[in-house]
């Protein structure tokens, strides 16, 4: 049961968490692309959404992760390790993150993309508050995968 339950956690991991994290991360670049040419930027513009469409569906699939990490670490016996509960935090940090600062941050930034004259300031201050927001987020999962190989403090080995 235990290996059904990691496979799932790691097989949910790649598949939603990877998503979310490559459509952030891509998000400012077409938005930056649309706002640049106005007249032509439509192809950027439709990107830049698609990419805020993939990151607030795979955000929400992506809950899989922590509960099939959850119910492992569990039938490992390992939920109080300091490993764990490092992961969890920043599983927990990741997550508060993408749906308080980056998804609505996005949708801020579609919102000034789509207005009549959208203002250049209001953008630039939205993009650099977007993009720390972003490498946050995209930080706090690297440290969990970090973790989840290295296992600091392990009982279970390596």
């Amino acid at each position: 049961m235990v290996a059904i339950l990691l496979a799932v956690h790691v097989l949910a991991a790649i598949v939603s968490v990877g998503p979310v994290t490559v459509a952030a991360s891509l998000f400012p670049r077409y938005a930056r692309a649309a706002a640049a040419d106005p007249a032509g930027g439509v192809a950027a513009s439709a990107s830049a959404a698609a990419m805020h469409r993939i990151t607030r569906v795979y955000a929400v699939l992506s809950l899989v992760v922590p509960v099939f990490g959850v119910a492992t670490a569990a039938a490992l016996h390992v939920l109080t390790q300091t490993w764990v509960l490092a992961s969890m935090l920043l599983t927990l940090g990741a997550g508060l993150v993408l749906a308080l600062l980056v998804v609505p941050r996005q949708r801020r930034v579609l919102e000034l993309l789509v207005g009549e004259l959208p203002p250049p300031d209001g953008l630039r201050r939205e993009w650099g508050r977007l993009a720390s927001a972003t490498g946050v987020f995209n930080l706090a999962w690297a440290a969990v995968v970090v973790l989840m190989i290295l296992r600091p403090g392990s009982t279970t080995g390596s």
